[in-house]
């Protein structure tokens, strides 16, 4: 069940990632970043690590894009 929340979480956060690729949109992933982080946690209490991966590929692209554009743009 926790893993299915974490999946969750993650897809909520990726609907808000893909957005913040676009140029002078990155400060959306400020919002995602403790969203992903919340699933990667309860992601980690699973039983299964699906959830938590799915989780660290999402922070994956928002922390690349962040450090792309400087952390704000």
């Amino acid at each position: 069940m926790l893993n299915l929340i974490s999946i969750l979480i993650g897809i909520v956060s990726l609907v808000i990632v893909i957005p913040a690729q676009i140029p002078l949109l990155g400060w959306a992933n400020w919002l995602a970043l403790p969203l992903v982080a919340i699933g990667i946690v309860i992601g980690q209490l699973s039983s299964s690590d699906s959830g938590r991966n799915f989780c660290l590929v999402v922070l994956l692209i928002a922390a690349v894009r962040l450090m792309i554009g400087g952390g704000i743009i």
